[in-house]
């Protein structure tokens, strides 16, 4: 997963891209880059680490220009080397740079394609370097004494016509402008707004509504599935949604862990979204377990506090915080490794003892992944004292890869994939596992909302909105196992 941002302004925009990029930091901690334009000259600073640790004063200073992109990123399957940190740049034609988050299903075949066909070396395993790579093919074709708005629409037009899978970009073109666009399902976020300054009107694309909102711009809307929106260097807004445009049905995870409660994806609320999941679970438990003895209800922070509120008042069950989280260790199932997810484990999480003393402790959280995770707060809640330990998952079991741009691990290292939720619980070693049911998370997240087609719930339910290839799971699994990671580290 990563975040992208877009800002066309009327006055340097580094500082708002660096803000934009701290507030998306949770898509992404492994790198972080920027390109400005300035004129006709595009600048950059990227590199490994943290947005705060990436750029300082030299580079910022070194960031000038009215329009720019931002993207930060965890690296995914096979892409965590420093020279894979976007945007990217080519500088034929005209000069572009790209950031992007999902992933391309097909970008081997495209890869291969581009080589063969269209004279262009892909340098990194990267799929968004294909990608950039695509576009700026399909831009030569609609090259002329001025790339016009029709042409441009027209060359991402064959972008989609090329490439499958979920992608949401942004785009600098020297020259031309900002470009912004969606993968033909609408799977990754990415909404429009626009703010009026003293000098003009102002446009932002973003991966989610949250940075609009603290950086005073207004939300005009989601990009719709196969739309792209280009904002010219003379500040005029051009939208055009492709003929080949899909049934909209965006990532069902996005609400259940990555976006942040305060945005809006697609119109819905992660925020209500989150709540209505705590309801629903709750309803499940006392359908199923109505004489249960649950002493305290305990979210594993900070994603399924939302879900957990509204669970206990359900239950009529004392929420406490029993678990504090040490705000400095990044995402765990994102981590390289088996061994360094099980050490951050700890490192990042603390129990209050007090709070499971004695009690019968129903932890809540938000999804199981690999189970490292809640392996070790089970274990964590049993040593400060707890009777007995409760686990509910805001989310189905998660059985399948996400291929769209989450970087899940390959099935074998799914704990669900393959096993009953009795296996999982026995694996786990908590004394009762509730999960959610997908159609009543589909019906959470969804709520009043009658516009999407559905949801991409591949993870849970294996059904890709795309389609696969035969064999692309396996070829998935050998890139995504830890140790084609640690291969790929010793390499580096």
């Amino acid at each position: 997963m990563c975040g992208i941002v877009g800002i066309f302004g009327r006055t340097p925009v580094a500082a708002r891209l660096y803000d934009a990029m701290t507030i998306l930091q949770h898509r992404g901690q492994d790198a972080a880059g920027m390109t400005t334009l300035d004129g006709n000259r595009m600048r950059s600073a990227r590199g490994l680490g943290l947005v705060r640790d990436v750029f300082g004063e030299s580079s910022m200073a070194g960031l000038t220009g009215d329009v720019g992109i931002g993207h930060v990123r965890y690296p995914t399957a096979g892409c965590d080397r420093p020279d894979e940190t976007q945007p990217m740049y080519v500088n034929s034609p005209c000069g572009i740079a790209l950031g992007h988050n999902g992933n391309l299903i097909n970008s081997d075949e495209l890869s291969g394609d581009l080589f063969a066909h269209d004279r262009r070396h892909i340098n990194t395993e990267s799929d968004s370097e294909v990608l950039l790579n695509a576009l700026a093919h399909e831009l030569v074709h609609h090259d002329g004494n001025t790339m016009t708005p029709a042409r441009v629409f027209s060359a991402v037009d064959g972008v989609h016509r090329r490439c499958r899978g979920g992608y949401a970009t942004v785009a600098l073109i020297a020259g031309v402008g900002l470009l912004g666009f969606r993968d033909l399902h609408g799977i990754r976020p990415v909404v429009l707004g626009q703010r009026e300054a003293r000098e003009g009107r102002e446009y932002i694309i973003a991966s989610e509504s949250v940075v609009l909102d603290i950086l005073g711009f207004d939300l005009i809307g989601d990009l719709q599935p196969g739309e792209s929106v280009l904002i010219t260097l003379d500040g005029e807004l051009y939208r055009h949604r492709s003929a080949d445009a899909r049934p909209h049905t965006p990532c069902l995870f996005e609400y259940v862990y990555f976006a942040r409660p305060d945005s809006m994806i697609d119109d819905l609320s992660v925020y209500k979204a989150r709540l209505r999941m705590g309801e629903a679970l709750a309803a499940k438990i006392l359908r199923e377990w109505p004489n249960h003895d649950i002493d305290v209800v305990i979210p594993v922070p900070d994603t399924s506090r939302t879900a957990c509120l509204p669970l206990s008042h359900m239950l009529g069950v004392k929420y406490r915080e029993g678990l504090i989280k040490n705000r400095y260790i990044g995402r765990t199932f994102i981590m390289p490794g088996q061994e360094e997810r099980a050490r951050s484990v700890r490192r990042k999480l603390n129990t209050i003892s007090l709070e499971f003393r004695n009690k019968n402790v129903l932890l809540v959280d938000d999804s199981i992944v690999r189970g490292t995770t809640s392996r070790q707060i089970i274990q964590m809640a049993r040593e400060a004292g707890a009777r007995k330990v409760y686990l509910a998952s805001a989310s189905p079991p998660v059985r399948y890869p996400n291929v769209y741009g989450i970087d899940m691990p390959a099935t074998s290292e799914l704990i669900a994939a393959g096993r009953s939720e009795e296996e999982i619980c026995r694996r786990i070693g908590a004394d009762r596992l509730i999960y959610q049911d997908l159609a009543d998370l589909e019906k959470a997240v969804l709520g009043k909302n009658r516009k999407l087609a559905g949801f991409d719930s591949s993870c849970f339910n294996g059904e890709y909105v795309t389609g696969l290839d035969a064999g692309y799971l396996d070829e998935l699994a050998v890139r995504r196992s830890d140790s084609a990671r640690q291969e790929r580290r010793a390499k580096a």
